[in-house]
């Protein structure tokens, strides 16, 4: 499993067939998937990423997490995360799970 976590002030994500879907203040999680993972990563993952101390303080420390500030968290499903570019031009993403086994991990997160 891999993810970019971003500290955003607001975020949204549209897609064609699905209203729009946005945050304020919180953090913007790209979330790649692999075949490997399980819901034992993704227990771990939820509680790394709602403990990180990413948010700044009174004194302007980062030492407060997007829960001490009551933020709010838009996870984007990002199989582009396990791209491998190391032989040719073209990426590979054989290490990313197909849908049977990314969605329901996806929505567990």
């Amino acid at each position: 499993m891999r993810v970019v976590i971003q500290r955003v002030s607001r975020a949204s994500v549209s897609m064609a067939e699905k209203p729009t879907q946005s945050i304020g203040q919180g953090l913007l999680v790209l979330l790649g998937i692999e075949d490997a993972d399980n819901e034992t990563d993704i227990a771990w993952l939820v509680n790394k990423i709602s403990a990180l101390r990413i948010f700044d303080d009174d004194q302007g420390v980062m030492n407060r997490s997007v829960l001490d500030v009551g933020g709010e968290v838009l996870v984007v499903s990002q199989f582009t995360l396990h791209a491998s570019t190391k032989k040719g031009n073209r990426p590979s993403y054989i290490k990313a799970a197909r849908p049977p086994v990314a969605v329901p991990l996806y929505e567990a997160f």
